[in-house]
């Protein structure tokens, strides 16, 4: 595979991903009456069922199993599982408790972090118009600090965890089905664990009505389906650029949050959005200028 294709494909990967996590509000608030916790659980143990079909039908068992025998790559899955399931439970908490709009805004935050992420420990350089975007970014979570602390602790939360996972995934030499279908299965005994103290306290998450059971059921679907296409565009793009199609996710949060949820958006909200906006356009317009510059560079190499 070319670098343009393998690029194509990754921002492929990465708009799928992102446009399923956009939505995903409306199904978490269709479950609602279960508790966040439970939630999480479930979709570790729905998703572990998934992910073994996965394996099973790519033929991928040995790829696992050869994972799984490496103690430095298990280390390095024990941090990716408290990473992805502290996002998962702050996310599931911060949209039951009608948190939407924060939580849109911790993953438009999230691409900040991830570029500087990218600048720091992966020696990703930035352009000068791209470090001029990273600014005004950075000028915006500050007028969010200042204007809606009160929320600042989930978009945080949201922001470092997803930011952190991902880097990690990055730099970790297994595939996408593999490393996911580990994580799953790490996390696991403890969702069991849960869910049975659940049982046993009288909170029980199945048995509520017939439509909750089966949306319980599809969590392993709507959780591993954007997890697997993310991990394989992370594999595929830079970092920084990434985190930039992330975008798309927070903008259908936003307008789900404003229009159908009836939240209210505070001044430094808007304010911070307008500027994370104004930034995105930069790190775009860049893009697009060194994408022309390259086109003329192959051009001109081919003639």
């Amino acid at each position: 595979m070319t670098a343009q294709n393998r690029s194509r494909a990754g921002i492929a990967f990465g708009l799928g991903a992102y446009l399923l996590w956009g939505a995903i509000p409306l199904y978490f608030k269709a479950l609602a009456r279960v508790a966040p916790t439970a939630i999480v659980a479930h979709r570790v143990l729905w998703s572990l069922g998934l992910l073994a079909a996965l394996l099973t039908i790519g033929r991928r068992w040995p790829a696992f199993g050869a994972a799984l025998r490496q103690p430095r790559i298990v280390a390095m899955f024990i941090a990716t599982s408290f990473l992805i399931s502290a996002n998962w439970l702050t996310y599931v908490w911060a949209i039951v408790h009608a948190h939407v709009l924060a939580a849109s805004v911790g993953y438009y935050l999230n691409p900040l972090v991830n570029v500087l992420f990218g600048v720091l420990l992966l020696k990703e350089r930035l352009s000068r118009l791209r470090a001029v975007a990273v600014i005004v970014a950075a000028v915006g979570v500050t007028v969010l600090a200042v204007g809606a602390a009160s929320s600042l602790w989930i978009s945080l939360a949201l922001a470092v965890s997803f930011s952190l996972y991902g880097l990690l995934r990055k730099i970790t030499p297994v595939g996408s089905l593999e490393g996911l279908s580990l994580e799953t299965l790490l996390l696991a005994p403890l969702a069991m664990a849960w869910l049975a103290w659940l049982e046993r306290h009288g909170s029980p998450s199945l048995g509520i009505d017939t439509t909750t059971d089966l949306l319980l059921a599809l969590s392993g679907v709507a959780t591993a389906t954007p997890l697997l296409m993310f991990n394989a565009a992370a594999k595929r793009l830079t970092y920084s650029a990434l985190g930039f199609i992330q975008y798309v996710s927070p903008t259908i949060q936003l307008l789900l949050a404003v229009f159908l949820f009836d939240e209210s958006v505070k001044p430094a909200q808007w304010i911070c959005l307008g500027l994370i906006w104004i930034a995105l356009l930069l790190f775009a317009a860049d893009g697009m200028r060194n994408s022309r510059a390259a086109a003329r560079e192959q051009a001109a190499a081919g003639l």
